[in-house]
């Protein structure tokens, strides 16, 4: 009685906030654009659809430049997310458990602030006078401002810090559960540090990776 209750709740949750909006855009996509409100055609009238607007996106290189640029964007910056939030995942499972609740605690908190704001924080600190360029021409190491708040580089930081809590608390949910015995065994048999990592910590910990990149990787291609 109750199982069919539990399935159901998530499929339910599932079909009203993925599927539905998805099929939203996918009607909107088949009528062409007017000037009212709303601003297309009405998709539930058959004589209105079209493939006009898929027929201009494949034949506008623009389109494809831009997808092309989000994949490539979004894989680099899951590998720096996935190198930076490894050592930190590594060393909180390797801390002591009294402060692993507490380093933790500190992953998330920046949830805690809006990502809206967080991401315009870092606009402030990379600008021409932000606290960056002003720190550095007040030391004298730059003359001039850096262009630092433009370009790739400025769009790699804010994915890179927007998103390294979803690589690091997957990696720390699968480092936390090795059984220290493993390394102690490769330890015993003779392998070095390096050695026991790349031969029982990583392969071991590969599903945290996956999972971690997804949860980087998906998202970072949307924004």
């Amino acid at each position: 009685m109750m199982r069919p209750l539990f399935v159901g709740a998530p499929l339910v949750w599932l079909l009203a906030f993925f599927a539905a909006p998805f099929v939203i855009v996918a009607g909107i996509s088949l009528v062409p654009a007017i000037d009212a409100q709303p601003p297309f055609a009405s998709p539930l009238n058959p004589a209105n659809w079209t493939l006009d607007s898929y027929s201009l996106l494949i034949h506008d290189d623009l389109y494809a430049a831009a997808f092309l640029n989000s994949l490539r964007i979004a894989f680099t910056a899951t590998v720096i997310a996935l190198l930076v939030g490894y050592p930190m995942a590594y060393a909180m499972a390797r801390a002591p458990e009294r402060w692993r609740g507490l380093l933790v605690m500190l992953v998330i908190v920046p949830f805690w602030t809006s990502f809206l704001i967080r991401v315009y924080a870092w606009m402030l600190l990379l600008r021409p006078t932000g606290l960056i360029n002003s720190a550095l021409i007040g030391i004298g190491v730059i003359s001039e401002p850096l262009p630092l708040d433009a370009g790739e580089f400025a769009v790699h930081l804010g994915l890179v810090y927007s998103y390294l809590p979803f690589m690091v608390l997957p990696l720390y949910a699968t480092l936390e559960r090795l059984d220290p015995a493993l390394l102690e065994a490769a330890h015993d048999l003779g392998a070095r540090p390096w050695q026991a990592f790349c031969a029982v910590t990583l392969p071991l910990s590969l599903p945290g990776v996956v999972a971690g990149a997804l949860l980087v990787f998906i998202p970072a291609v949307g924004e």
